[in-house]
Formats: structure tokens, C-alpha cells, sequence
């Protein structure tokens, strides 16, 4: 929906004596070219004794001419008028083929009607030296446009001119300045010289301060304000008149209004007129805008007033959560797309690409510096799924809940950009000096080959004319590996080891051999070495190797992953040194404090904290057997993309973890360079905060740590979506025909607790279970919220969509999950383990995956290993909102439930609705109705909701497509939901694929009339089964083949479109009017492009709609009985009466 703009002008001249005046010539009424709507219009002129004449000029402008019988004392002209500021594309036209590229002749039939737009006055030196500049190569029309007026912008510069009249082109370049008039008619002899007919245009001016302050060029207004204002339009065959704003050296748009276009700008005058006589005159003039109308939106959602009222139920809402010690918090997985680039596969269905990683660490690298100064990053890999050639990365963002700092200095951070020209000489140094900072010796560290036999190999595999530095492989992954390593030599490392491992035992170690010796002396294979600390922390050994060398696998991954592990010696499976993380629910101590480098500390001040741990820590010793080789993880360095890049291998404990990392920068700084943290990720610890930022298809996902107050999420949102965008990182993303979709990578909302025993869904399953009703009860709550693709194979469908015999079962399950003390004899609550029991096998999507389902509890206590029972519970049914305060408004809408929950859990059996999720239900009207009943209750609870909160999301999810009012009815047509069908496999490369079938879409229909009876609507002659709502208000919905894909359900079925639409009076027999609905550009237009911004794509949303083209004549329209399982929908797929 638009903002409606009000302009009022006034023009007021006061004489100290009474005076004659002429007749007087008034162009402030909109010309009918305009294309912005003008909505209504008033022009008042004083004194009131006149006589008016109303016409045209010869040039089709609108003019009103005045004559005042008797002398006057003053003279005053006051406009009001309100312009519907909808948004439309300057660029949506077309040229005639002849008149593609300039220069190009205009028809016979017209040159002489436009000759008077082609009359050229002298051109003097100034103006032949700038269209010497202009090139004269064939170019198409449109771009020779555009650059002229640009070059006319640049060469002027604009100044606010008080003096009456225009400027010659020579005055208006000798001086170099001008008004806009002055470079519009500059422009217009520009133009006509090089044989373009154009005419000067005055009118009106309006400019709002924009919602989002472009990120660069220019930024806009920072105040609404209106003004006279002046341009040029230039007329291209085939596509008309087209407006040219030399002031701005861009096309004309909805702020600009024509009051008058002529040959002449002396014809053009808002207000000519003469007067007899010579008084003194008091001038006055003055020019505002105001904002009559303006809707919630995606790019402003809420007011001021708005905003501050769910804050402050925020808080409340917290409030709440404390006094019911409930001890939430909440986390999510927003996701982000470029600003700049909708086109490439990494910002479609791509999970990985070299723009993605450089935004990615861009984006982790200023939530650090926001979010944790002290904190670490660490660049790990990520998820592997299947068909996908190599696994995605990981960049994190470690930092400690108590403010203490991990990481000291950030200038030793080694980033993405690759400027750095790191050597293997300094990776040996450096993983030598932290070999030494833990206190297990240089003598340690052993190189990393490539296996030789396995690239001889491969070389010899090469066809015969090639080189292994240029093998023209098609597999691109597979060409780089083979240059890169034949690139290096096969007889240099490829990185340098450590072998280590946190000591386990107590038991005697051997002597520690002195720093000064040899270091082929000082071990032998196998032998071990132990860290300077007492009690010993860290063990190391040189790994004995049946080749004499370590040889790596081949690959790609960093050197740590691609450790010969299988050719160490072999170890019996009972003392085989596991790394077992630690248990998330059991208690821990404060951190310990790690010295910051420099400070002349060493690993045995590090260590110290051993000693202090309490016994509930301790653990009883674990001898190992006095036999070497039982070290099993490793760290490494190498010099890879130009940077330092240290491999951390896993460990139990984040203490031992910490240690790591400290030892990593102490070592970096002692050499100054910068390095890359990268291996295994720090084992969960609820002490530690973390923020991650990974690839998913299309998209860039962030992990959100989670949070414990309103407070922190509304600064964690903020911070993320204002970052986010300071990276070139938005939320935007549309179709070709520019429906918005979100990002298409969700937005997942998680809630839980610090730690699995804080979690209110452990501690009190019934809330769990109070959600999971409420849910299912309130299908609002799955599609006010989701993404385009819904339905029983999206990426979070609800648990009814596809199996509905599961309700049966859910519902057996749900009996036994009790509130406390309510289960069989006054049992306590459910076991937390039996809570995963009985929901896993439940909430799952068709195929049996237990992620891809609306609420996802595979977090909460899966028996999967310790990273599974955190107590948490995700919400995916959430898709990516374009700004931050609509995600806030749904983030308090959860908190809210929670604590409604909490405090009164819901029973009851679940609803049985059938076909009614995919017909009722996918129309808006039902869907915000369904809503409101879900706040009316959560305000009998006490949390007062506002509806105006969750109407720009409303928006975001339903665009609004157009409307019409004829005879005092309208007729509305917004996009409805519609359920993408998954296709059965089919092959392909590699396996196989299946299609989503989004060929069909729907609309809704609402009619709104003082007697519905009457009136009925027909969509394409074929009557909409229209089901009343109260207060003269009708809804249906229209479902329509769109698209023709070869892959669909309906291969041979047609297409249903454009779609038209009928207001039909069953009084009389006809259609009083109507509208029509195209799925692409009327005109003809294929974009070739996806829109670069969200005002573009609603200027080709709403071009697709026409308020007129209804069937004409009296026609006879039938009753068309509606299918039982769908009852509100119209499916033009079906013929009539199937």
C-alpha cells in the first residue's frame, strides 16, 4: 500500500493600493500526462469576486483563466491536492524497432506534428564545444538518453535562483550554475540539436525522506518537502513521452507531477498575468507536504509511537519470565543475501562461492568488534551433505559470558582477503614457538608431504598435450588441486605437525629432555614428550611411520583433516585415547584467567587453574600403558591462500581449548604475523557465548547467540540486521516478476535455556506441550510467518500436512507428558529422556527427517551425543523479514506465548483439519483473522498485542496486488498461499533430483459492498465462490495455472492467464466494471533480470494489474458448483462442474 502525499501551495500578493489586473493564466492543475495519481485537487483563488474560465492550452495543459472585474488590494492563489505516491519504473517502456539506436528518424506521419518539439534556437560556442563531447556512435536510444541528461547534470551545477526567467545554454555555461529551469532548457536544446524532439516541463516537486539511507550514492532528503520544479521530456516513438531530470541526471519518477509541458518555457509559467499600475508588493509563497496516509510497511513497519509500545510489552513480558523463573533464552538463525549481485548461483541455489566466504568473514569480523572485542574467530568447516563435492566452512565467533578477553590483539587476525604472502618457513617457526609455549619442545613438530605415489599417479592419468599446471580437467576443483600441488613441488610440505593431546595420566613420565639439545637427538620415534608444567598438561610424541615420512591424503581440506591417523602405531581399543566432550548438564566452575601475550607469563602460569578446581571436576586418573604412540590428535600450520593457518585439534574441555588458543597468539605476536584459527571447534561450554556465520543455499546464515532478556534482543537484532547491511548484506530477494520472497533461508527462532537444566521445556514439558497444541491449533501461527514454499515437502511443514493419521498418534503421545506433579499418583514431571521419546518419531516431515519439521526438538535431549541434549527448542517456520523491528515484533510474540504458557498451559485433543490448511487457510483474510483470535487471548492473559505490530509482516507475506471502486463497491486483489507439489525423482548427473511444481498460484478475492447479495464476481466468465464475512465483505480464492513448465504435475494443462476479473450485477445482468491480472508484464516485457531493489520489484508487482478490461456486454453467468474439499477456492485447473 502507498503513502498518500498532501500538497498545499500558497501564492500571495498583497499591494499597498487597490490595483486592475489583468487576466490572469493559472497552470497549477495536474496535466493528464501525469503519471502519478492524483487523488484529488482544489485551487482557491482570492478575492472571490472572478470570473474563470477552465481549458486547455494548445499543448493539452490544463489552465485556468481568471478575470477580476474590480481593482483588488491583494492577490492570493492556494492549492491543496494529494498524490498517491505508488511506485513506478521510469524505464517501463518500449522503443519502436526503427528508433532502437540513435540517430534514427521519426515517421512521416508524426515529424511534422512534432516539429514544433524540433525547432532549435542559435547555438552559440558553449553549447557546440559540449555537443562536441557527446559521442555520435550508434547507441541505443534509451542509453543515449540517459547519458545526455547525465552529462548535462554533471556540467551543471544546480543553485537556487531568485531571478525571474531562464537562462540562455551559453549564460547557463559561462557560469557554470544554474536553476533547475535553467538546465532544463539547456537540456531541451541539447536534445533538439541532436535531433530529438523535446518539450520544457514545470511542475511540482515532491521528495520524502526515504526509510533506508542509501548505503552510497546519493542519500536523499532528510525532511519531507515539495517545490516547483522543472524538467524535460523527450519523446520516443513507441514508447511516448519521457521525462528527464537534468537536476538529478535521472529519469522522472513518482515524485514528479506536470503542471505544464510545452515547446517554449515561456508557456510554461505556473502563473502569468499582468496588472495596471505601479504598486509596492509584500510577496509571499510557501510550500508543504504532509504524510495523509501511510501504511505499515516492510521498509518502515512501525511509527515512533508504534515501536514504543511493544517495547515497553517487552519489558513487561520479561517481567513476567522473571517472576515465573522461567529462564528463557532465545536465539536464532537469521540469513542474509547480497545487496549487489541477484544473479549469481551463489546467491540462488548455491551453498558456497568466493563472494559469499569474503561478505561472510566481513560480516564476523564487525560482529566482534560490536559483540566481543576480547573474542576469538575461528574458521572451521562446516556441514557436508550429500552431493555436495567438498564441505561448507564456518566462521565463528567465540567469547566469554563474563567479559574476560580470549583473543587480545585483532590486528593478528589473518582474514579472507589473501594479501598476506605467508611461508612455510614461517609456519615451522610458528608452530615450534607454540610447540615451546606449551611446553612439550620444538623437536615435536615433523613436516607434511603430499603422497607422492598417489600425484605421480594422477599426472600420468593427464591427457598426453597437457601440464599438471594446466590440465583442462572440466571438474574445476579437481584442475585448481592438481595446480596447486604440482604448483608447491611434490618434495616441499605442504604444513608442518604437532602431535599433542591433553595429558590424561598421573603416572611417571619420562625424563624431560633439556631445550639445548639436538633436536634429532632429543626423541626418538615414539618416544614422549611431556609439557614443563606440574601437574603436566600436554603430551606430545614423534609418530613413528612405516614410510619414514608423513604423507597425507589427498585433498582439499587443511592438513589437521588429512592426518595419516590409520598408520600409527596400533593401540588396543581399550586405552585408544577417545576425545569424549564434556557433559553440556554438568556443573562448572568460573573460567580461569589466561594471561595476554607479551605479558612474560608462560604455560605453567596458564596452568595454574588445575590445581584449583573443585573435586566435582576432578576426575580419577586414567594410567595409560608405557607404550608409545597413544597421541591421537594433532596441531597443525601451514601456509595456505597467503596466510598463517593454525589447525586446532578437538579436545574435552574448553579450558584445554583456551589454552590452545593462547598459546597461538602469544606465538603470533612473538613473530608478528598475523594467523587463521581453523580445525575443531571448541567443545560447547555454557560459559562460552558463540556466533557463527555459514553458507546455505543462496544465502549467508547467522547463528545467533542466544539471549536472556527483551533487552538483548533487541540489541543482538539490531546490531545484526545494521551490520549486516554495512556489509552489502540485506534481506531483500525477489522473483523475476518481483514478488518478494524473503531470502528464502528462514529465520529460525530457538529458545531453551543457559544450559539443559535452565531449559523451561526440560524442567516443564508441559509448556512444550501447550506449543505444539497451540500450534497445531492456530494455523495462523504457520502462515502469517513462513516462506513461499509450504506445504507437506517444504523445508518446515506442519506435522498435519502430509500424515494426518500422526495426529492420532501425537495425541496418545502428548497424554503422557504431565504437568508438574499432575502425572499417574502425583508423579513429577516427565523424564527429559521420555520427552524425546515420545515426540522424535513424531515431529518429523514426510521422508522421516527429524530437523525439517515447524518445531524441531532435535536440540532439546537427543540421545545423538552431547551437542543434542541443550535443551532447546527451534521454530522454522519463520521466514527472513526485511527489518529488524518486524523480527523483534516476532520474537516478542514467542516470548509471550512462553510465558502464557508457562503460567497457564493449554490441554486439550488436536484439530482434525483436513483439506481446510490448503483452502481456507491460504487466503489472508482467514489467515489475520485466525491471528487476532491468538492475541485477543494472549491479551486476556495480560500481554496486550497490537494487530498494527503485524501488519507490515501481513504485507510482507500477502502483497497487495490492486483494487478497484465502481458504483460504490470495491474489489481487492491480494496474492494467497499456495502449496508447492514436490515431483517424483527424476535422474540426472550423479543420482537423482525431484522438482518443486510452482506452476500454480493463487489470489484472493474480497468484495466489499453495501449489499453483497448483488453483486457476484466472475474470474475469467466463471463464477467465484464468494463466502461472506460480515460487514459487506466477501472472500474467495482463485487458483490458476501461471506458468507452462515442462516438469509439473500438469504437463498439457493451459495456462489460465491474464485473469479477469468481473464486478457482475445480478440486478442487471452485466458487469459494472472490473480489472485484470497478468503474471507477467503486460506489454510484453521479458525481464532479463531479477529486481535490484524493493522499489523496482513492486513497480513490476503492480504493473502486472489494470483497474479496467472486465468483460463487456450482458452475459449470463452460471452457478459453478464448488469441489467438497475446497470450498473457498475457485481452481480455473479444473473444468466447470468436475
Amino acid at each position: 500500500m502507498s503513502i498518500k502525499a498532501s500538497i498545499y501551495h500558497l501564492t500571495h500578493y498583497k499591494y499597498d493600493r487597490p490595483v486592475v489586473l489583468g487576466p490572469q493564466v493559472i497552470r497549477l492543475r495536474p496535466a493528464p500526462h501525469s503519471r502519478t495519481r492524483v487523488i484529488s485537487h482544489s485551487l482557491k483563488v482570492t478575492p472571490d469576486k472572478h470570473f474563470v474560465n477552465y481549458q486547455q492550452d494548445p499543448y493539452g495543459n490544463w489552465l485556468a483563466r481568471y478575470v477580476f472585474p474590480e481593482p483588488v488590494r491583494e492577490l492570493k492563489i492556494e492549492v491543496d491536492l494529494i498524490a498517491d505516491m505508488t511506485v513506478y519504473n521510469p524505464f517501463d517502456f518500449f522503443v519502436e524497432e526503427s528508433a532502437e539506436t540513435w540517430p534514427f528518424e521519426y515517421p512521416p506521419e508524426i515529424a511534422d506534428d512534432l516539429a514544433i518539439y524540433r525547432t532549435t534556437e542559435p547555438m552559440g560556442p558553449h553549447l557546440k564545444k559540449f555537443l562536441a563531447t557527446i559521442p555520435k556512435d550508434r547507441l541505443r536510444t534509451v542509453d543515449f538518453i540517459v547519458m545526455l541528461n547525465s552529462a548535462v547534470s554533471r556540467a551543471v551545477d544546480y543553485v537556487i535562483r531568485m531571478e525571474p526567467g531562464v537562462q540562455t545554454p551559453e549564460e547557463t555555461f559561462e557560469s557554470g550554475k544554474g536553476s533547475c529551469r535553467d538546465s532544463s532548457w539547456l537540456l531541451v536544446q541539447a536534445a533538439r540539436h541532436l535531433g530529438i524532439a523535446a518539450r520544457f516541463v514545470s511542475g511540482y516537486l515532491i521528495q520524502l525522506k526515504p526509510d533506508l539511507i542509501a548505503l552510497d550514492g546519493p542519500v536523499g532528503t532528510s525532511v519531507d518537502f515539495t517545490d516547483l520544479h522543472a524538467w524535460c521530456e523527450v519523446y520516443l516513438p513507441g514508447a511516448g513521452w519521457v521525462g528527464l531530470d537534468p537536476t538529478s541526471g535521472l529519469l522522472t519518477g513518482e515524485s514528479h507531477i506536470p503542471l505544464s509541458a510545452t515547446p517554449h518555457y515561456r508557456n510554461a509559467a505556473p502563473i502569468s498575468g499582468g496588472l495596471m499600475g505601479n504598486p509596492e508588493v509584500e510577496f509571499a509563497f510557501d510550500m508543504k507536504v504532509t504524510r495523509v496516509a501511510e501504511h505499515p510497511r516492510i521498509t518502515k513497519p512501525f511509527s515512533d509511537e508504534s515501536w514504543a509500545a511493544l517495547d515497553a510489552l517487552g519489558e513487561k513480558v520479561d517481567a513476567a519470565l522473571k517472576a515465573g523463573d522461567v529462564r528463557l533464552t532465545m536465539g536464532g538463525e537469521p540469513t542474509f543475501v547480497s545487496i549487489d549481485d541477484f544473479e549469481s548461483d551463489e546467491w540462488n541455489t548455491g551453498a558456497d562461492g568466493t563472494t559469499k566466504r569474503k561478505l561472510a568473514d566481513k560480516l564476523i569480523q564487525r560482529l566482534r568488534d560490536r559483540f566481543a572485542p576480547g573474542g576469538f574467530l575461528h574458521y572451521g568447516q562446516g556441514k557436508w551433505y550429500p552431493g555436495e563435492t567438498l564441505p561448507r566452512w564456518t566462521y565463528s565467533l567465540y567469547w566469554r559470558r563474563d567479559g574476560k578477553p580470549i583473543w587480545h590483539d585483532p590486528d593478528l587476525v589473518a582474514g579472507e582477503n589473501g594479501a598476506g604472502k605467508a611461508t612455510k618457513e614461517q609456519a615451522e617457526e610458528l608452530l615450534q614457538t607454540m610447540a615451546e609455549e606449551l611446553g612439550v619442545g620444538a623437536e615435536m613438530v615433523i613436516p607434511a608431504y603430499e603422497d607422492p605415489a598417489n600425484w605421480i599417479l594422477k599426472e600420468g592419468n593427464l591427457p598426453e598435450n597437457v601440464t599438471p599446471e594446466n590440465s583442462k580437467l572440466k571438474d574445476p576443483e579437481e584442475r585448481t588441486r592438481i595446480a596447486r600441488v604440482f604448483g608447491r613441488g611434490l618434495t616441499e610440505p605442504t604444513g608442518f605437525v604437532l602431535p599433542i593431546q591433553r595429558w590424561q595420566s598421573k603416572a611417571s613420565t619420562k625424563k624431560k629432555v633439556g631445550k639445548g639439545t639436538p633436536k634429532k637427538a632429543q626423541t626418538t620415534p615414539g618416544q614422549i614428550a611431556t609439557g614443563r608444567a606440574a601437574p603436566q598438561r600436554w603430551k606430545s610424541e614423534r609418530w613413528h611411520l612405516r614410510r619414514g615420512y608423513m604423507f597425507l591424503a589427498p585433498g582439499d581440506s587443511p592438513v589437521g583433516y588429512r592426518l595419516p591417523l590409520d598408520s600409527l602405531p596400533w593401540v588396543p581399543p581399550a586405552v585408544y585415547p577417545h576425545v569424549i566432550p564434556a557433559d553440556p548438564a554438568e556443573e562448572r566452575e568460573p573460567l580461569p584467567d589466561f594471561a595476554a601475550p607479551g605479558s612474560g607469563s608462560t604455560a605453567l602460569a596458564r596452568a595454574r587453574f588445575t590445581a584449583a578446581q573443585s573435586a566435582k571436576q576432578q576426575t580419577p586418573a586414567q594410567p595409560l600403558p608405557e607404550v608409545a604412540g597413544t597421541v591421537r590428535t594433532a596441531m597443525s600450520v601451514e601456509a595456505r591462500d597467503g596466510r598463517l593457518c593454525v589447525f586446532m585439534p578437538p579436545v574435552e574441555r574448553i579450558e584445554d581449548y583456551l589454552e590452545l588458543v593462547a598459546a597461538a597468539e602469544a606465538s603470533a605476536k612473538a613473530m608478528g604475523v598475523p594467523v587463521h584459527i581453523e580445525g575443531y571447534a571448541p567443545p560447547h561450554d555454557p560459559r562460552m557465548n558463540v556466533m557463527r556465520v555459514t553458507p546455505d543455499p543462496g544465502v549467508i546464515e547467522v547463528n545467533v547467540h542466544p539471549s536472556t532478556s527483551w533487552r538483548d534482543c533487541v540489541d543482538i537484532t539490531t546490531t545484526l540486521y545494521d551490520e549486516a547491511r554495512q556489509c552489502r548484506l540485506g534481506c531483500d530477494k525477489f522473483m523475476i516478476d518481483g514478488r518478494h520472497t524473503g531470502t528464502g533461508g528462514g529465520n529460525h527462532v530457538v529458545v531453551g535455556g543457559s544450559t539443559p537444566n535452565d531449559s523451561p521445556f526440560l524442567r516443564r514439558p508441559d509448556v512444550l506441550k501447550s506449543l505444539l497444541l497451540l500450534w497445531q491449533k492456530r494455523p495462523s501461527l504457520s502462515y502469517l510467518f513462513s516462506g513461499m514454499f509450504i506445504g507437506p515437502t517444504s523445508q518446515a511443514p506442519r506435522i498435519d500436512e502430509a500424515r494426518h493419521d500422526s495426529l492420532y498418534e501425537l495425541e496418545i503421545a502428548l497424554s503422557q507428558i504431565h504437568s508438574p506433579g499432575g502425572g499417574p499418583g502425583g508423579d513429577a514431571n516427565t523424564p527429559p529422556w521420555l520427552v524425546d521419546r515420545l515426540l522424535r518419531n513424531l515431529l518429523i516431515d514426510v521422508s522421516g527427517n527429524t530437523h525439517r519439521t515447524e518445531i524441531c526438538i532435535d536440540k532439546l535431549f537427543s540421545p545423538d551425543g552431547p551437542t543434542g541434549r541443550l535443551g532447546l527448542v527451534e521454530f522454522r517456520g519463520f521466514e527472513m523479514p526485511p527489518d529488524a523491528r518486524m523480527s523483534l515484533a516476532q520474537q516478542v510474540l514467542v516470548r509471550a506465548i512462553i510465558a502464557r504458557m508457562w503460567a497457564s498451559p493449554i490441554t486439550g485433543n488436536l484439530v482434525r483439519w483436513g483439506t481446510t490448511l490448503h483452502d481456507r487457510f491460504m487466503l489472508p483474510h482467514f489467515v489475520w483473522d485466525d491471528f487476532l483470535d491468538v492475541l485477543r487471548d494472549l491479551s486476556a492473559h495480560g500481554f496486550d498485542l497490537r494487530p498494527e505490530w503485524f501488519e507490515a509482516q501481513q504485507e510482507f507475506r500477502f502483497p497487495f496486488c490492486g483494487e478497484i471502486d465502481v458504483e460504490g463497491v470495491n474489489l481487492e486483489i491480494r496474492q494467497a498461499l499456495e502449496p508447492w507439489h514436490v515431483l517424483g525423482e527424476t535422474g540426472a548427473i550423479g543420482g537423482t533430483v525431484r522438482y518443486a511444481d510452482s506452476s500454480a498460484e493463487r489470489v484472493q478475492v474480497k468484495l466489499t459492498a453495501a449489499d453483497p447479495e448483488r453483486y457476484r464476481v466472475a474470474c475469467n466468465r466463471r463464477p467465484v465462490p464468494l463466502a461472506q464475512v460480515g460487514n459487506g465483505q466477501s472472500v474467495a480464492g482463485v487458483r490458476y495455472k501461471a506458468w507452462k513448465p515442462p516438469l509439473s504435475l500438469h504437463p498439457v494443462l493451459p495456462t489460465n492467464v491474464p485473469l479477469v476479473f468481473d464486478i457482475f450485477d445480478t440486478w442487471s445482468g452485466r458487469a459494472i466494471g472490473g480489472c485484470t491480472y497478468h503474471v507477467a508484464h503486460p506489454g510484453g516485457r521479458s525481464y532479463d533480470t531479477f529486481p535490484v531493489n524493493g522499489n523496482e520489484a513492486e513497480a513490476r508487482r503492480l504493473a502486472r494489474f489494470e483497474g479496467h478490461g472486465h468483460s463487456a456486454g450482458m452475459y449470463e453467468l452460471g452457478r459453478e458448483s464448488t469441489h467438497p474439499e475446497f470450498p473457498f477456492t475457485l481452481d480455473l485447473r479444473r473444468s466447470a462442474g468436475i
